[in-house]
C-alpha cells in the first residue's frame, strides 16, 4: 500500500516538485491550493503525511493545522510545516500547533526521503 499524503504549497513551483517526488517514492500525494481545499479532502481521507507551506498567503496555515490537530480522525496525522525564512514567531506558532518545521531548503533537498517515509 502505497502512502497518502496532502500537501498544500504557496506555489505551483513547489506543488511540481512535491509531485515529482511523491512519483519517484509510488506515495499518492493531493495538492491543496489553500486550507479550505486540504480540509475538504481529510474530510474524506486519513493521510500518513500533511505537509504546509507556512509562508502561505490568503489563508492562515496555523489556523489549518490547529483546526487538523482538533479533529479526531487526524490529530494523530503527523504535520510537516516548512518556512522559507528564519521567522521564529511563525516557527514557533506552528510548532506550538502540533506541526514539525523545517527550512524550505531543507524540505525541499530532503523531500524525496520524506515523502518516502524515511524520516
Amino acid at each position: 500500500m502505497h502512502a497518502e499524503i496532502v500537501a498544500v504549497p504557496a506555489d505551483l513551483l513547489f506543488a511540481a516538485r512535491i509531485r515529482a517526488a511523491a512519483e519517484q517514492t509510488h506515495a499518492s500525494v493531493y495538492v491543496a491550493r489553500n486550507a479550505t481545499m486540504a480540509l475538504k479532502q481529510l474530510a474524506e481521507m486519513t493521510p500518513a503525511l500533511i505537509i504546509i507551506d507556512l509562508d502561505a498567503r490568503g489563508w492562515d496555515p496555523i489556523a489549518l493545522i490547529r483546526e487538523v490537530k482538533n479533529r479526531e480522525t487526524l490529530r494523530e496525522v503527523p504535520i510537516l510545516g516548512y518556512v522559507s525564512h528564519v521567522r521564529e514567531d511563525l516557527i514557533a506558532a506552528a510548532r506550538e500547533a502540533g506541526a514539525r518545521v523545517m527550512a524550505r531548503g531543507a524540505f525541499a533537498r530532503d523531500m524525496t526521503r520524506i515523502l518516502g517515509g524515511e524520516e
